[in-house]
C-alpha cells in the first residue's frame, strides 16, 4: 500500500471529472472491511459444511430420536424432508459467504495494486450480498405476516 501515489482532488479543480477520489483513509477502510469479510466468509463456509454434514446424518439423528421420543413431531416429516431443509440452510449460508469471499479478494487486490476493475468487482459483489439479504428479509417478513394472518383466522387452533 505504500507505493501507491494518491491523487488529490485539488490537482484537477478546473477539469470536469466524473470520478470518485480514493484517499488513503478510504483505502484503509476498504482493506479492513476486506479482512473482516474474509473472516466472515470462512466462518460461513464452515457453517455450510456443517449443515451439509448434518443433512446427510439426519437419518441417524431421527432414528435415535425415535427411540428416545417416539411421539416427536419431528419424526412425522421424515428424513428426506429434513435432509432437504438442511441442504437449503447450507445453500442459504453458502451463497452470501461466497459473495463476501469474492468481495474480500477483489477489494484486497484493488487496494494493494490500485486496480480499478477489481474495486468495481468488489463493489458489485457487495451489492449482490446486500441484495440477497434484502430479498431474504422481505421473504421472511412476508412469511411472518402470513403466519400471523393464519393464526388470527384460525383462532390459534392448529389446522386439521
Amino acid at each position: 500500500m505504500d507505493n501507491f501515489e494518491e491523487i488529490t482532488p485539488e490537482l484537477q479543480k478546473d477539469a470536469e471529472v466524473d470520478a470518485l477520489w480514493i484517499t488513503e483513509d478510504i483505502r484503509s477502510y476498504i482493506y479492513q472491511a476486506a479482512k473482516w469479510t474474509r473472516f466472515l466468509s470462512i466462518v460461513g463456509f464452515v457453517l455450510s459444511t456443517m449443515f451439509v454434514m448434518s443433512a446427510f446424518s439426519v437419518g441417524a439423528m431421527l432414528s435415535a430420536l425415535s427411540t428416545t421420543m417416539p411421539g416427536s413431531p419431528m419424526l412425522k416429516l421424515g428424513s428426506s424432508v429434513w435432509t432437504i431443509i438442511y441442504l437449503l440452510f447450507a445453500l442459504l449460508q453458502f451463497y452470501p459467504s461466497f459473495l463476501l469471499y469474492k468481495f474480500s479478494t477483489s477489494a484486497t487486490k484493488a487496494v494493494l495494486f490500485a486496480d480499478q476493475p477489481s474495486l468495481g468487482e468488489a463493489i458489485n459483489k457487495l451489492k449482490s450480498f446486500f441484495k440477497f439479504w434484502g430479498i431474504l428479509t422481505i421473504v421472511i417478513i412476508v412469511l411472518y405476516i402470513l403466519m400471523i394472518v393464519l393464526f388470527v383466522t384460525t383462532g390459534g387452533q392448529a389446522p386439521a
